[in-house]
């Protein structure tokens, strides 16, 4: 199957709205949820809200992302204490991800500087940062509980995301809207997916050898999961970024690149959410056998990125981050209403 958005007539008028891709539809797993949901992701929020210290109307903004809600459908079957270390970890990683927003190049690898260092020594790094105190708080009880692989990959992970985090910082100061082939290197690792994907290591209780993780189709389905993520979230993110002109999203990538209209650009990128499903689908029948004891571990693993596949999907819809209180109801309709952009300032010598 090929995209052709030549199926669609040019517009010149600047639309107000436009049509979600049936990405649900699209994804025919069952979403499940952690029956430790409702009260490890309190408590997580709590902490979270303890050691960041953000203002009031930050709080309330804060408590509509359901980040918990997010991680007990990613990781259903693990016990209390692993969920409420990946419930802080989401948490975390949310709020990360909101500071870096406001950051430039060298504040970003100034946070990176301080986390790295907490998660690679945890005991000794010291820091009265929020995000340094938040690593070390959330990372010693991770520490614990996860095999040494999956510490050494995690910590490899963020690292990624810190620099492609400074990477999209530095396109955002200059002004640049990046190819499609650069935005998706570097997409892929400002998704955040990669450390949550070591978390499903953690929340099993297993460690991956390396020839497991190292297999070419191990690491296929863990791109085909992260691009179903990622390319799913810039259709329900869209909205909220265009708003304020942020260019780190692959509609405003393909439309400056390929001349798209809106519409267009949100259809070409979910059609690349429903092939990343096909081709999850297709590299897990493809899967060589390494003995039961570790095929045992690459099922729970497998089965973790299916459950972040739907569980993603459908949070979307759940959390207020993308489309306020108003999810439930586009999750059926699938119309979203542009917000109007607001003014860029000029500054003038």
């Amino acid at each position: 199957m090929v995209f052709s958005p030549s199926s669609f007539s040019k517009r010149n008028d600047t639309p107000d709205h436009f049509i979600l891709p049936d990405l649900v539809g699209h994804c025919s797993y069952t979403v499940r949820l952690n029956p430790n949901c409702d009260r490890m992701a309190r408590q997580s929020e709590k902490w979270l809200l303890k050691l960041a210290k953000h203002p009031r109307a930050k709080q309330i903004k804060f408590l509509g992302l359901k980040a918990g809600e997010l991680t007990a459908a990613c990781y259903p079957d693990t016990d209390g204490f692993r969920l409420r270390v990946c419930d802080d970890f989401m948490n975390y990683l949310f709020n990360l991800d909101d500071w870096l927003d406001d950051f430039d190049v060298n504040d970003t690898y100034g946070m990176r500087n301080c986390c790295i260092g907490v998660m690679q020594d945890p005991q000794s790094f010291q820091t009265k940062k929020r995000a340094g105190r938040l690593t070390k708080h959330f990372f010693k009880r991770f520490a614990k509980g996860a095999g040494p692989g999956c510490r050494e990959r995690f910590i490899h992970s963020m690292d990624l995301f810190f620099t492609a985090v400074a990477t999209q910082s530095r396109d955002r100061a200059d002004g640049i809207t990046p190819d499609l082939e650069s935005y998706i290197t570097v997409r892929r690792d400002t998704s955040g997916c990669k450390p949550c994907f070591q978390l499903i290591e953690f929340a099993g209780d297993f460690d991956l050898p390396d020839e497991v993780v190292n297999h070419e189709l191990i690491q296929n389905l863990e791109e085909a999961t992260n691009d179903l993520v990622t390319w799913s979230n810039d259709i329900f993110s869209y909205n909220k970024e265009q708003k304020y002109h942020d260019t780190h999203n692959m509609i405003t990538v393909v439309m400056n690149q390929y001349g798209f209209t809106l519409q267009q650009a949100v259809d070409f990128v979910g059609f690349k959410c429903k092939k990343s499903i096909e081709n999850f689908e297709y590299d897990r029948n493809r899967l060589p056998s390494w003995g039961i004891e570790i095929d045992r571990m690459v099922e729970k693993y497998v089965d973790g990125l299916q459950n972040w596949i739907v569980g993603s999907l459908h949070w979307s819809f759940d959390t207020e981050r993308y489309f306020s209180k108003d999810g439930h109801q586009i999750k059926k309709h699938r119309l979203v209403k542009l917000s109007p952009q607001v003014p860029l300032v000029v500054f003038q010598a």
